[in-house]
């Protein structure tokens, strides 16, 4: 004879102190993702998926997470995020949610000079939340990782300058699509130079001379990637952050501009 069990997670809980999120964390599923050259790229994901829970309840259905992840496509898509979010909250009886994928995308580049071709690997993540009042919000975040050499040690010598390898990080609430690429280009833009999976030595001799000729402090890095983001339409509000991973110091350097374009629009009009 089958047992009806008892459902501790829907008991009432006399602590009446509700929780900003619960849910899993570090659980990998396929996914694809658009790819401005193929077309798609298929990788795997680690994702997080989170909701509100209200104060009345004593807990939540981890069980349901895993559940409504493997009850969508096998590879999910950017598109399936938002629905999967909407049904993740409504089974749950939440008000709010959000799911994070994090995951490795790869990118073709031609070197420089040789024109010899290599992948190169950024971390991408996208996070999709469903606020208060039914509002939905896509964030989309780049590490991109480059060269910057230091102006001061340029200037101050009589010959050669350090230089260190930089994570850029771009963090972007949108409006409209924006391919990472467009993320990735533009932060390699404006570093000291970009990185490559393969160099000849052609190409060696070109990225340490481009080094060379467009020094960067940490700084100029992030001031330089505000200015371009800030003429993006499609990016409502950002966050940029430069770490420079010091090669004559045991530390890092770091800067941030975090900026909400709507806020500013605002106090312009």
């Amino acid at each position: 004879m089958s047992e009806k069990l008892e459902d501790v997670q829907n008991a009432e809980d006399e602590r009446r102190i509700a929780i900003d999120k619960v849910g899993i964390k570090g659980i990998r599923h396929p996914v694809s993702v658009r790819d401005k050259s193929e077309g798609v790229q298929h990788t795997v994901a680690e994702f997080s998926m989170f909701v509100g829970l209200p104060q009345h309840f004593k807990g939540t259905h981890m069980s349901r997470f895993i559940e409504i992840l493997n009850g969508n496509e096998r590879e999910i898509s950017v598109e399936s995020i938002g629905p999967m979010l909407r049904e993740m909250v409504a089974r749950l009886e939440a008000e709010t949610g959000m799911i994070e994928l994090r995951f490795p995308y790869f990118i073709n580049k031609a070197a420089p000079v040789s024109g010899v071709q290599s992948l190169m690997d950024y971390e991408v993540s996208f996070i999709a939340e469903l606020r208060e009042g039914g509002e939905y919000v896509f964030t989309m975040k780049v590490v991109v990782p480059v060269t910057s050499l230091c102006p001061c040690s340029k200037k101050i010598s009589q010959y050669g300058a350090h230089n260190q390898r930089s994570h850029v990080t771009v963090t972007a609430q949108t409006r409209g699509f924006v391919w990472i690429e467009e993320v990735v280009r533009l932060v390699e833009s404006q570093a000291s130079c970009e990185l490559y999976g393969l160099l000849k030595r052609t190409d060696e001799k070109f990225v340490t001379e481009r080094a060379y000729e467009n020094p960067k402090f940490v700084e100029d890095m992030v001031r330089d990637v505000a200015g371009l983001l800030d003429a993006e339409r499609r990016i409502e509000r950002y966050v940029v952050e430069s770490e420079n991973f010091e090669s004559i110091h045991n530390h890092s350097a770091y800067a941030l501009i975090e900026r909400d374009k709507r806020v500013a629009r605002q106090e312009y009009e």
